[in-house]
């Protein structure tokens, strides 16, 4: 039985651990609201943790301009690339400590750009029963900036559209591939078409995301038109609700893979199908040098089952 004072400390180090926790993901999200929505706790939650953090080391780690959305400080930008790696190691160690215990010797971060998990159950199924003691973990990979978490150790895989031309990467098989549609604003113009072309999508502004190689992103968003008309970018974005958030009020569409018509309903938001642009790819990249058995074993996996093709 803890003492008093060994049950005070131990308290103390768990609302350190949540403190770091909430300072990263607020580093990385940079908005109060989305941080709070992310972690499942009060914005008054996060004000605090940054707050005591900001006491602590007697120096201000965001600039609150702007209450809703945050900027780091020269020192919160040294923190943060302090922390990180730190905890990560910390948060899978004790994540590969609770599985030796269960006799899981091994756990495979896999990062998901699309959010499709669910249609790719079958591959997932099949890693497991050929590899029971290995186990499965799933992450959201954001759009910004997509390959870090690879390059930080934070994922061992990265579901991704192509092409990826890294030289620090390896591309392995491609597991589904789709077509697309375009998410406007319920009562746009262009709803009332059933399907529109290439042409008709370079007639409006999209979004911009910054961070990313440019022919990643041009891959996704064509810079023209088949006639040669720009497709122009606008407004930079670093997160998917924030497309959703210009989209519904019409001042960008957005070009998306056909699977969002299914995942992500929303009231305000249509879905137009594209006609004429070519198909989607994906794939699992991993980083080279890091490459392990696991790895192999899943896309192994992958090549023997073939790519999941989409119904309907």
């Amino acid at each position: 039985m803890l003492s008093s004072t060994g049950a005070e400390l131990k308290t103390e180090v768990h609302m350190e651990l949540r403190d770091i926790e909430i300072f990263l993901t607020l580093a990385e999200e940079l908005h109060f609201g989305r941080t709070a929505e992310r972690l499942h706790v009060s914005q008054a939650r996060i004000s605090q943790a940054v707050n005591h953090q900001e006491r602590r080391l007697g120096g201000v780690l965001f600039d609150r301009a702007n209450r809703r959305q945050v900027r780091l400080t020269p020192l919160g930008r040294q923190l943060r690339d302090d922390l990180r790696p730190v905890y990560a190691g910390l948060r899978d160690s004790l994540e590969r400590a609770r599985l030796a215990a269960q006799g899981v010797t091994h756990l495979l971060r896999v990062g998901m750009l699309p959010i499709n998990t669910y249609d790719l159950r079958p591959l997932w199924d099949a890693f497991r029963a050929r590899h029971a003691e290995w186990r499965l973990q799933f992450r959201h990979a954001p759009f910004v900036d997509p390959f870090a978490g690879l390059r930080r150790g934070e994922v061992d895989v990265l579901v991704t559209w192509l092409p990826v031309e890294e030289p620090d990467l390896t591309v392995g098989p491609t597991l589904f591939t789709e077509t697309r549609v375009l998410a406007v604003s319920t009562g746009h113009e262009l709803t009332r078409c059933p399907s529109i072309s290439l042409e008709v999508v370079g007639d409006f502004q999209h979004v911009d995301v910054k961070s990313v190689p440019s022919y990643w992103y041009d891959s996704y968003v064509p810079p023209h038109t088949r006639t040669g008309r720009l497709i122009e970018r606008g407004p930079a974005v670093r997160s998917l609700e924030e497309v959703f958030t210009l989209t519904s009020l019409g001042e960008v569409v957005t070009l998306f893979p056909r699977h969002m018509t299914r995942y992500w309903v929303r009231p305000d938001i249509t879905y137009l199908p594209v006609r004429d642009m070519s198909a989607l790819p994906y794939a699992m990249v991993w980083r080279t040098e890091a490459e392990t058995p696991p790895i192999r074993a899943l896309a192994q996996t992958a090549r023997d089952m073939g790519p999941w093709t989409p119904q309907g």
